[in-house]
């Protein structure tokens, strides 16, 4: 039989790795509260004292602990990363997820009996670049870009030699993940080597004499809504812009809409896949709860040949919408 794959889940700030330890989580993932990881944003992540409690309590709970250092290191700051990596493993972190080669090799090289987890920051999506990352740094899981399809996701396991994450809900993410630029052209600060998209204090929300709302990222319009309207995340690729060839503003790169995979959880398990994450290290603990429960039990009903019983996620979704994009056609648009 089989063995159920691994429930790997969003742990924000200790709070949410407690929620998420409860609901059912494998594993989590998390980082520290620097540049070093993809959700470096205010009141989010660790400080080296509750990483260190984090970990204790997760582990006497029989749950994993996987450490974002997914960014990457610019010329000359490589010891943000490297301190964060060696924290890391003192503190009993039971894998790395990365995305730089430079960050991986260090690994590779300091902490060989440590897991080592390619990030879907480093857009890994065919088996040559697979196979490298696992010949050249022993790679034991890929975490899949969310633009395959299932049997696609079939085919490549057979052609690489390590486990296969792929996420099942939260952020839909169609920009190319590790080489989006977008918010380092608006704001300066970048989504790949700051952990930074989209930054809150880049963000405004303006009020017209109409009632709607206007939504800026430093000195650009992204959006405009009325009071009925479902916004968006206040991000590039989900703004509404105007252009000649069009008499309406409209979603120039990605439509609100947030990824659910729960009714091809038995499709995936077939095609091989080792574990499913859950997106939402910036979401409430809330969030955090519902989401891993409802796919707790919907794994386990699958391990248990039982019809999963699917909860409805829909008012957790962005913009109350939710797809299956690529991983079930590639005309998801």
């Amino acid at each position: 039989m089989k063995n159920a794959p691994e429930l790997v889940c969003p742990a924000g700030t200790p709070a949410a790795m407690r929620t998420a330890v409860e609901a059912g989580a494998d594993a989590v993932y998390c980082g520290f509260q620097n540049a070093t990881n993809a959700r470096n944003f205010p009141g989010l992540n660790f400080t080296p004292d509750e990483m260190e409690a984090s970990v204790a309590g997760a582990h006497a709970a029989g749950t994993k602990v996987l450490l974002a250092v997914n960014t990457y290191p610019p010329a000359g700051k490589f010891d943000l990363w490297k301190d964060a990596v060696d924290l890391g493993a003192r503190l009993g972190i039971n894998a790395f997820i990365v995305a730089d080669i430079g960050v991986a090799d260090y690994i590779a090289r300091t902490y060989p009996d440590i897991r080592l987890h390619l990030s879907v920051q480093a857009a890994a999506s065919s088996p040559e670049a697979i196979r490298y990352y696992c010949r050249e740094f022993g790679v034991k899981r890929v975490v899949l870009p969310r633009i395959l399809t299932v049997p696609e996701i079939k085919q490549i396991k057979t052609e690489i030699p390590c486990e296969i994450e792929t996420f099942i809900f939260g952020n839909h993410g169609l920009m190319v993940e590790g080489r989006c630029s977008l918010t380092n052209y608006v704001t300066g600060l970048s989504t790949n080597m700051d952990g930074v998209c989209s930054p809150a204090a880049e963000v405004q929300y303006l009020r017209d004499d109409d009632g709607s709302t206007t939504t800026k990222l430093a000195e650009f319009t992204i959006d405009c809504f009325s009071c009925t309207d479902t916004a968006g995340y206040p991000t590039i690729c989900k703004g509404r812009y105007r252009a000649p060839h069009r008499d309406d503003s409209y979603y120039a790169f990605e439509e609100p809409i947030s990824l659910n995979l729960s009714a091809l959880l038995p499709d995936l398990i077939a095609a091989g896949v080792d574990a499913f994450k859950i997106e939402g290290r910036q979401r409430s603990r809330a969030y955090v709860r519902k989401v891993v429960a409802a796919f707790r039990t919907a794994v386990d009903d699958v391990m248990a040949d039982r019809p999963p019983m699917l909860a409805d996620l829909l008012a957790l979704t962005e913009g109350h919408k939710q797809t299956e994009g690529a991983f079930k056609t590639k005309t998801w648009r």
